[in-house]
Formats: C-alpha cells, sequence, structure tokens
C-alpha cells in the first residue's frame, strides 16, 4: 500500500465531532440552576450507542468515547465538586464498556427497531452495572442482596431520566448522522475488499 492508496474518510472526523459537541452539553448540564432535576438526563447512553454503532474498529468504538466520558468526568469533577473518584466509581465505565459493546452488536444494522432495542439493552445494562457502585458507599446501601435490590428500586426515577436522554440525545446524534450520509455519501463507511 502507498500513500496514494491512503484515502481521507471525514466519517471518523464527523462521528467525533458530534460526539464532541453532545459531550460538551454534558459539561454544561452542572452548572444548570435545576442540575438536580435534570442529572440524570444524560447523553452518555446515547454516545455509547453512537460510537458503538459507527466507528468501524474496537479501538476507535471503545476509546473515543471512554476517552470523552473520562475527560468530561474530570472536568465536572474539577469545576462542580461533585468528585470523581467516589466510591465504586469503576462500575460506571465497566457499565460504559458493555454499553458500547452491545451497540456495536445490536446496531450492526441501523434502523429504528435495532435503536429502540439497543436503548433498551443499554439502559438496563446501566441500571443494573452502574448501581452496584452504590454498594460502596458507607451507609447508603447494606452491602447485601437485599441492599442491591433497594439501589436498584430507588434508581429507577434517574434510570428513566437516563432512558429519556438516551432516547433524545440518541435520536439527535443517529439522525443528523443519517440525514448527512444522505446529503455527503463519502460519510457511509468504506469497506476495504480484497484485489
Amino acid at each position: 500500500m502507498t500513500m496514494s492508496d491512503i484515502k481521507f474518510n471525514p466519517r471518523i472526523l464527523v462521528v467525533l465531532l458530534i460526539i464532541v459537541f453532545i459531550s460538551v452539553i454534558r459539561i454544561v448540564m452542572p452548572y444548570s440552576d435545576n442540575f438536580d432535576s435534570i442529572a440524570g438526563f444524560s447523553a452518555v447512553g446515547a454516545i455509547a450507542l453512537f460510537g458503538g454503532a459507527y466507528f468501524n474498529t474496537n479501538f476507535k468504538a471503545f476509546g473515543f468515547p471512554l476517552a470523552i466520558l473520562l475527560l468530561s468526568d474530570i472536568f465536572i469533577a474539577q469545576t462542580s465538586g461533585y468528585g470523581f473518584f467516589y466510591a465504586g466509581w469503576y462500575w460506571t465505565y465497566i457499565a460504559f464498556i458493555l454499553m458500547v459493546f452491545a451497540a456495536k452488536f445490536l446496531l450492526a444494522k441501523i434502523n429504528v427497531l435495532n435503536f429502540v432495542t439497543s436503548v433498551i439493552a443499554i439502559v438496563l445494562i446501566h441500571w443494573i452495572v452502574s448501581d452496584i457502585s452504590a454498594m460502596y458507599i458507607p451507609g447508603l446501601y447494606e452491602p447485601t442482596l437485599a441492599g442491591y435490590w433497594k439501589c436498584l428500586v430507588a434508581a429507577i426515577p434517574f434510570e428513566l431520566k437516563f432512558l429519556y436522554g438516551t432516547v433524545i440525545y440518541g435520536g439527535v446524534m443517529f439522525g443528523a448522522f443519517e440525514l448527512l450520509k444522505v446529503k455527503y455519501p463519502a460519510l457511509s463507511l468504506v469497506r476495504v475488499t480484497a484485489r
């Protein structure tokens, strides 16, 4: 392969710009006057779906969304005082990795049914996995199956906001990119065929 065989595909740049744009909204949310009521209305699920669906390599699919999640978490922790390394924080990142994996599997073909199915799957993953972190906060829930169940029940209102945020942000991200693909066919995935 020579340098003349390598062609620039703007797909990666456009996908990354959409993720960064939505991430900026996540970063400015803590500055909202009603942050407590919209805290769960997050773009994180949509970012996991979008990255898993549109990046064509595992490094990009997992790496870019995880890097943006980490950077935005650090920024929010530094500027808002909410703290980053809270007890059990890594469960959120494990959930995020599983969400990207689910998106790669469920959104191999992008259509409305697969989008809805993947949204339900990642919200369940987020609910079941990330809420394990609450078991690490002293005095919040007893570290038993009964305590975990109480945590899951208490998290339902938050997960409903997470569901709404994933649907709305995801709809905007997927819709925007699919419309751009129609207008600019160069954004379609370039498949390399053997010669």
